[in-house]
């Protein structure tokens, strides 16, 4: 069994082959495997953490290519279920340099919202350390019931859990329902990653320092804000830091977020208790984490760019 589970979306991401244009001026586009949560599992197994993904595709054609990309990275698809009702979802993405995205889903709807509680293996998910989740999969039922079934049970079985919001509001039906929904699921968290683009919205707050309480009053452990090039801040409410990012020539921004939370997560299998942590702990954590973000901008796609061990040290 696992030691790590990651739940939600795993799509095609058509990635535009020119930079710096929108999507109606891009002429061509790469296709790649996506979805944040199952980045992050490949991310782990890369880094040699034994990992599972738990999710839906299409039972059609890239469905089955998303299946093959898991397996061929050595990530558990025992619960990576083909839908044979809906098509496996789509993300068209025009990259900019800055960072920004402009990304336009095929959903209506997806598989990836079709995964259903009653398809939630709970022995699973209580067999595994580290649970992972995103909001994506919570923006409509069943998807949402089943992440929320999975959650509560992999806190009940005592894991440790890992929540990385990837805001992406254009997936639902309004910001209100965005929020309440983000929100509703972040007490369960022991780890949060945030993006700095993302904080006004998700904390409705552009004061740091509210937004940091507001978050470690839930029970929060450990909350990093990821800042792109310009590395991550991270506090435990014990200790507290900012990370420099590196500098390096970016070919697709699409994913840094998401190796850098694999490279955290599995860097912080080895401490029991989060809050205890030091800065002298944190900090080369966190620096490792901002390695591997940089070297996922170095390809174009998600999971052909993430990082093994031997890369980060070697960049380091």
């Amino acid at each position: 069994m696992p030691k790590a589970l990651c739940i939600g979306e795993l799509l095609i991401d058509f990635v535009s082959t020119t930079p710096d244009v929108t999507l109606a001026e891009a002429p061509g586009f790469v296709k790649a495997p996506g979805g944040a949560p199952a980045n992050v599992a490949v991310g782990l197994a890369k880094l040699g953490v034994d990992a599972g993904f738990i999710g839906k595709v299409g039972a059609d054609a890239f469905g089955d290519f998303l299946r093959e990309v898991l397996q061929q990275n050595s990530v558990d698809t025992a619960y990576l279920i083909a839908d044979e009702t809906s098509r496996t979802t789509l993300a068209f993405v025009a990259t900019r340099s800055d960072g920004m995205k402009d990304i336009t889903f095929y959903r209506h709807p997806g598989a990836d919202i079709q995964l259903a509680p009653d398809e939630i293996d709970i022995g699973y998910i209580q067999s595994a350390e580290l649970l992972h989740y995103g909001s994506v999969s919570l923006s409509h039922s069943p998807s949402r019931e089943a992440t929320l079934h999975a959650i509560r049970s992999a806190k009940a079985g005592g894991a440790r859990l890992s929540y990385d919001p990837n805001l992406r509001l254009m997936l639902w039906d309004n910001a209100d329902n965005a929020k309440r929904w983000i929100w509703e699921v972040m007490p369960y968290a022991d780890v949060v990653k945030i993006s700095d683009e993302e904080w006004e919205f998700v904390t409705g707050d552009a004061d740091f320092e509210e937004g940091i309480k507001r978050i470690l009053g839930l029970g929060v452990k450990l909350l990093v804000v990821t800042l792109g090039e310009r590395g991550c801040y991270y506090t435990n409410g014990f200790a507290d830091g900012f990370i420099d990012g590196f500098t390096v020539d970016v070919v697709d921004t699409l994913g840094a977020g998401d190796a850098f939370v694999a490279a955290m997560l599995a860097q912080l299998r080895q401490y029991m208790d989060l809050t205890a942590l030091e800065q002298e702990q944190l900090d080369p954590i966190m620096r490792y984490a901002n390695a591997a973000g940089a070297l996922a901008t170095q390809k174009v796609g998600v999971i052909p760019s993430l990082p093994t061990p031997s890369e980060i040290e070697s960049f380091l």
